[in-house]
């Protein structure tokens, strides 16, 4: 777990997700496996999108794809917790954004891990980058930080 770097609190994110912890996200070391994670980041990004109408999954003509992640964890999250993922936007280009997620572990005001996500967003048939249209960018200007 890293304790040199500054752990987020709630207060510094715009929206936030809750996502129960399944017995299945343990590993054998008895705490949620690092790859699931990103598992509840993409759930709840996918989520936000959704519910603001900025994403179909099956026919979006431009979708947000992934180029670059990574995690800092500050500190163990197991099953049964209760996630609460905040989520901001810390990059908005023309046709890359940045997204970072913090994992809150049940009412803890500290985060127990920090994710960042970049996406490019591409034409879906072309799979070639494209600026993010304007009804998106909208929906991810208000997760700004």
């Amino acid at each position: 777990m890293n304790s040199r770097t500054e752990r987020p609190v709630r207060s510094a994110f715009s929206h936030f997700s809750a996502i129960q912890t399944r017995w299945g996200d343990n590993d054998a070391f008895g705490h949620v496996n690092n790859v699931v994670y990103y598992a509840y980041c993409e759930s709840t990004i996918c989520a936000y999108l959704i519910e603001h109408e900025a994403l179909d999954i099956m026919s979006s003509p431009v979708i947000g794809v992934v180029v670059s992640s990574g995690c800092t964890y500050h500190a163990s999250v197991s099953f049964p917790d209760l996630i609460t993922v905040g989520m901001k936007v810390t990059h908005l280009g023309t046709s890359s954004m940045r997204y970072e997620l913090a994992l809150f572990r049940n009412d803890e005001q500290q985060a127990s891990a920090v994710v960042q996500m970049t996406y490019v967003y591409v034409d879906r048939s072309a799979n070639d980058p494209v600026p993010i249209p304007a009804s998106i960018r909208d929906v991810l200007g208000r997760l700004m930080a």
